[in-house]
């Protein structure tokens, strides 16, 4: 005799934001100690901002958590102290999600990660570098570096989640066939269970225990019908959750008028959503037999037989006919191994570029100019504007980046002002 439980409903789409953790500031300081003649510069770098990952785990079946916390962030690294300490680093953060998970970059829709193994762990956002304080820069020539780095900054990413069941076995049929009813009979599954079309508004999954101690997922494809391949009814939503099953289930009600042709229909649409289905092994499995006469039984087994290898005939609702079906299911999950699906991973170097260059020039009247950018603005903001090796230093960064060009192309002239961040200055060429 089986022993069944099962797994609750879940979402299998969902969306979040990520952001790693901004690097931290190096600092400006210098040594002063006790009989220590002449000091020198002792300023700390700052730590490196937290990572992002994400972790295949099984403890989880669905992506149901993310309408709940849709925003995950990084811990920041600390800024450098006196007396060369270095700041330390933020903590990287760990995001769970169910087995069979595709992560798709939101801004292009390339998919970037295919988590199917139970603790596979992907780098989604990589965190800025901590910025390297005055200590570093001392040279025989240069002893007293009057400056420090700022922290790189970290990444922020939107990423769309679409999970795809690791399931055993995957149920199909036509609505009213009897997947809710045989679910809740083979598993604690209790999905709504009524004569209308459409019940089943999003897939269950059951697991089987058997026997020997071992067990295996089933799961409920909410009814498909003609066309859900070009997107009609529920069905088009939820075929992709049959792809990576051993084998499928076919179940169909023999007790309506012509259960032949709904059983060609359902196959149809599974080669027009993907021909690998189509070749997917399958067990009929013709239910609903308490509600035909004898005769009946005997012309839909044999009908049935002409189409496929291996049929059954149950009544989920009396468990006629169960205990030899499951048997059988148990035998062919144990014959069949897992299909490798091969998804097309595109690399991606987001998650470990932090550079974030770019910046922007506005105008605000005949002779005042703003230019804005992630890094301009950190480097700004450790820049001390009394100090004249610091701002010499920040001018030589600026040409570097190109902005002195830039401003020259927007239609600065001699004497006009530039502001970045905190520090305002006059233009000269």
């Amino acid at each position: 005799m089986c022993l069944y439980y099962n797994f609750c409903m879940f979402l299998d789409k969902a969306r979040i934001k990520i952001l790693s953790g901004k690097g931290g500031n190096g600092m400006v300081a210098w040594r002063r100690e006790k009989y220590v003649d002449k000091g020198g510069p002792a300023g700390g770098d700052g730590g490196k901002g937290g990572d992002v990952y994400l972790v295949a785990s099984s403890d989880i079946s669905t992506l149901l958590d993310f309408q709940y916390q849709s925003i995950f962030k990084a811990e920041n690294g600390e800024n450098g102290r006196g007396k060369s300490q270095h700041g330390r680093c933020g903590k990287d953060i760990y995001i769970n999600v169910p087995l069979g998970t595709i992560v798709k970059d939101a801004s292009n829709g390339k998919i970037i990660a295919d988590l199917t193994e139970e603790g596979q762990k992907v780098l989604m956002a990589k965190g800025g570098r901590g910025g390297r304080g005055n200590a570093r820069f001392a040279t025989p020539q240069k002893r007293a570096p009057q400056f420090c780095e700022p922290g790189e900054a970290g990444i922020e990413r939107t990423l769309d989640f679409e999970l795809k069941l690791i399931a055993d076995v995957g149920l199909l049929g036509m609505p009213n066939a009897g997947k809710s009813t045989f679910i809740s009979v083979v598993s604690s599954a209790k999905p709504k269970i009524a004569d209308y079309p459409f019940t089943t508004l999003v897939p269950n999954l059951g697991v089987v225990r058997k026997q020997d101690g071992d067990s295996y997922v089933i799961a409920d494809i909410p009814g498909l019908i003609e066309g859900a391949s070009d997107g009609s009814g529920l069905g088009h939503e939820f075929l992709r959750h049959v792809e990576r099953c051993r084998f499928l289930v076919h179940i169909v009600d023999v007790s309506l008028e012509n259960p032949v042709e709904n059983f060609k229909k359902i196959n149809y649409e599974l080669e027009k959503h993907d021909k690998r289905l189509s070749q997917v092994y399958q067990i009929v499995v013709l239910n609903k037999i308490d509600a035909i006469s004898a005769e009946q039984k005997r012309n839909a087994y044999n009908e049935f037989c002409k189409l496929a290898d291996d049929v059954f005939m149950i009544s989920a609702v009396t468990k006629e006919g169960l205990d030899d079906l499951l048997a059988f299911m148990a035998a062919k999950v144990q014959e069949i191994p897992k299909p490798e699906i091969v998804v097309d991973v595109q690399e991606d170097d987001a998650a470990f570029d932090n550079d974030d260059s770019s910046f922007c020039i506005y105008k605000v009247d005949k002779k005042s100019f703003v230019v804005e950018g992630g890094k301009l603005f950190r480097l700004a903001n450790v820049t001390d504007s009394r100090n004249s090796e610091q701002i010499y230093r920040f001018q030589n960064i600026l040409k570097s980046m190109g902005v002195f060009e830039a401003l020259t192309q927007a239609g600065i002239k001699d004497g006009d002002s530039v502001k970045i961040g905190h520090i305002e200055f006059d233009y000269y060429e």
